[in-house]
């Protein structure tokens, strides 16, 4: 009868809890890593300059040359400058991710013509009656109304702010001409074209010893040329008013030794129904001109 009894077999499972052997010791241990090395990071800045403890903190505290770029001037224009940094300079697009926006611009080095027009209209547009870039050059155009009182070389009220703000166009520039103008008209002085001449030369003065207080390179010069324009009138008769005309030029060569590089363009009269990228796909499609 035993041997027809069926045979049982029992079989344990141990369940071995994780205890030390488990992995919740590792998400501890990373933490106390991450711990520690934000501990030795502070200990290191305690022991640094003041110059590096700013440049870590500006670093952290301000957005990138990319990210100003976007919030201040849209996506079209942003991506625009970033093909054109691409196609010329490869290097300065790595360089405008990571360099904090504190710095001082450099208006001649911006690569995109529609970039820097609308820089300029940021800083200048409240004033100037005229504003032109192209090439190497921008051009700007202020009514003599704007910064002085008419016939005389005594500043106006907006004066300090318009000084102020050409400042913070030219400040940051690097190997560039600034050629200042100052145009005054006979039939606005009194004395005619002695007095008129006289008048020219001390506002270019004012204007130009306001401009190199704030230069922050060597590498550029200034010129001045004060001058006493016979009367002139407009096409609806109107007599021409005197003008303060700043002209940005980029230098022949740069302090490296390496050619300028010109403003470009993705965006032409030519080809305004197409987006930017297909802008700038047919702009490095196009068999370069030998």
């Amino acid at each position: 009868m035993a041997e027809n009894q069926p045979l049982v077999v029992v079989k344990k499972i141990t369940v071995v809890a994780g205890g030390a052997h488990g992995g919740s010791w590792k998400v501890a241990f990373a933490d106390f890593m991450t711990a520690m090395m934000a501990f030795f990071l502070v200990m290191w800045l305690v022991g640094q300059s003041e110059d590096v403890k700013q440049n870590v903190s500006d670093y952290f505290s301000t957005p990138s040359v990319i990210e100003y770029n976007f919030s201040n001037y849209g996506v079209q224009l942003t991506l625009e400058k970033l093909f054109l940094d691409l196609m010329n300079e490869p290097l300065r697009v790595l360089e405008d991710f990571i360099r904090p926006m504190d710095y001082t611009p450099n208006f001649m080095s911006m690569g995109s013509e529609n970039i820097v027009k609308a820089a300029l209209m940021e800083q200048v547009g409240d004033f100037a009656s005229d504003m032109k870039v192209e090439g190497d050059t921008i051009q700007i155009e202020i009514p003599e109304r704007q910064m002085f009182k008419t016939g005389t070389a005594q500043p106006t009220a907006k004066f300090a702010d318009i000084i102020t703000k050409l400042q913070a166009v030219t400040m940051g520039l690097e190997d560039t001409n600034i050629y200042v103008d100052s145009d005054v008209y006979w039939n606005t002085v009194q004395g005619g074209e002695r007095r008129a001449k006289a008048i020219a030369e001390q506002r270019l003065d004012m204007v130009i010893s306001q401009i190199d207080a704030k230069l922050e390179h060597k590498s550029v010069d200034l010129h001045g040329r004060p001058r006493a324009l016979e009367p002139t009138r407009l096409g609806d008769g109107r007599p021409k008013e005197g003008m303060i005309k700043i002209i940005m030029k980029q230098k022949d060569k740069l302090s490296d030794g390496s050619k300028p590089r010109k403003f470009g363009k993705v965006l032409g009269k030519d080809d305004e129904k197409l987006d930017v990228y297909n802008n700038f796909v047919n702009k490095i499609s196009k068999p370069k001109e030998k």
